[in-house]
C-alpha cells in the first residue's frame, strides 16, 4: 500500500476533458512511488483548474507546457507543498540549496512530457493511492 503516481501520454482521439480520457488508451510516461510533495503540487492544481472531486485520488489531470513550466520553477526553488497522507511516505529532505535525486527525477519526467506534448499527446497525472 501507499501513494503510486504516473504520468500518462495520451493521444488526442483518447482525450475527453481536462479530467477524463477514454479508458485503456494511455501510455505510461512516467511513475513515482511515494513522492507526497508532488502529488500535493498536482493536487493543488487540480483544485485550481476546477477539479471537483473531495478527496484527489484516481483522478487524471491534464498538463499543459505552461503547468510544466511551474512546475519546473517550483522545483528548482524547492516550493513543493509540503504534503502528508496516510501512506504517502516523506519526501527526501534538502541538506542544501542543492536539488536531490527526487527533483532531478522530477525535471526528467517534464523533459518527456514536453516532448509528448510537442509531438502532439497529452499528458495526465494520474495517483491512487
Amino acid at each position: 500500500m501507499g501513494l503510486d503516481m504516473y504520468a500518462f501520454s495520451v493521444k488526442k482521439e483518447n482525450v475527453i476533458d481536462t479530467f477524463h480520457i477514454k479508458p485503456d488508451n494511455k501510455y505510461l510516461l512516467h511513475y513515482w512511488r511515494k513522492h507526497p510533495n508532488l502529488h500535493g503540487w498536482f493536487e493543488n492544481l487540480y483544485y485550481s483548474k476546477g477539479g471537483k472531486v473531495e478527496l484527489f485520488d484516481c483522478q487524471y489531470l491534464n498538463l499543459s507546457l505552461a503547468d510544466l513550466n511551474l512546475l519546473e520553477k517550483d522545483i528548482k526553488n524547492f516550493n513543493l507543498p509540503e504534503t502528508t497522507g496516510f501512506f504517502f511516505g516523506k519526501d527526501e529532505e534538502h541538506s542544501t540549496n542543492e536539488l536531490n535525486e527526487d527533483d532531478l527525477d522530477d525535471l526528467e519526467f517534464i523533459e518527456k512530457a514536453r516532448k509528448a506534448i510537442e509531438n502532439g499527446e497529452y499528458v495526465y497525472y494520474y495517483s491512487w493511492w
